[in-house]
């Protein structure tokens, strides 16, 4: 079974990470979530407690086939000052894995060095920070290659789809299941 690794800082954004780890199980994708706090519940930005499934280890992490860093202040932050953190987005991009993220968790990927003559985007007001990047703020989710990226808690479901189908599964299922066309979802 393909396996994503949700990595939450104290500080996540909760609402991408949890609606993120509902959706990718929805398409039978294994979505773990990894403390980076040591500890196995995670405060998020709003409060909310969140038991993470699994401790952060470099080992469980680089058994998943793509990474996926959230938002949320100070959890972008706190995942770009863990030296594990980056070195697992670096190591994930060498592999050829899939390095995703979204609002601040897109400031990891300039952090690790690995978005030279990438497309990418991420929380409005970001471009300054991508150098070396095709910044394209205007993308709810960009995909270019193994990076996938997205704006913001607004943008989950949108994201969600570009990483599933990414994954080489399809979402014409899970979209009409939640009336998500209909809707107009982009």
């Amino acid at each position: 079974m393909t396996k994503v690794a949700i990595l939450m800082a104290e500080g996540y954004e909760e609402s991408e990470t949890m609606l993120l780890a509902d959706l990718l199980r929805r398409a039978e994708i294994e979505a773990i979530t990894f403390s980076t706090t040591g500890e196995q519940y995670v405060k998020g930005m709003n409060g909310i407690m969140l038991k993470a499934d699994q401790l952060f280890s470099h080992d469980a992490v680089s058994e998943c086939d793509a990474v996926f860093f959230p938002g949320g202040r100070p959890g972008g932050p706190n995942l770009i000052a863990d030296p594990e953190v980056i070195r697992i987005a670096r190591e994930f991009n060498e592999q050829g894995k899939f390095v995703t993220a979204m609002c601040f968790g897109t400031r990891v990927l300039p952090a690790a060095g690995i978005i030279e003559g990438r497309r990418l985007t991420g929380y409005t007001g970001y471009e300054q920070f991508m150098e070396g990047a095709c910044f394209l703020g205007d993308e709810l989710t960009v995909t270019d290659g193994n990076m996938v990226t997205s704006q913001g808690p607004a943008t989950v479901m949108p994201f969600a789809f570009a990483l599933i189908e990414a994954l080489g599964k399809d979402t014409a299922d899970i979209k009409k299941r939640m009336l998500y066309d209909l809707a107009g979802g982009r």
